[in-house]
């Protein structure tokens, strides 16, 4: 299993419903994927501004899978990254 946790700062206020409504789209997208056992995009409630992408895969080939699916290469790469500051953290599961 792979699990990924990124978090995204939306470096402009005014393109948080913007990054809010692409992010939904993509983790439908991605839901949909081969793979993905879970993808869910979280709004903090302290930063309306911070997403938290927390995403299980399959297996290291179903991630990289995923970086060429529709999800990352048409709503993610170029419509989200542009907006945000990206923090990945790939994660090891404690407990």
């Amino acid at each position: 299993m792979v699990y990924v946790n990124v978090w995204l700062k939306v470096k402009e206020a005014a393109n948080v419903d913007r990054v809010r409504k692409l992010l939904a789209q993509q983790a439908r997208l991605s839901r949909a994927e081969p793979g993905c056992v879970r993808f869910e995009v979280y709004q903090s409630q302290n930063d309306a501004t911070r997403f938290l992408l927390c995403e299980h895969w399959e297996s290291s080939a179903a991630l990289d899978v995923h970086r060429t699916a529709h999800a990352y290469t048409t709503v993610y790469a170029p419509q989200v990254l542009p907006l945000v500051d990206r923090e990945p953290h790939p994660s090891n599961l404690v407990g």
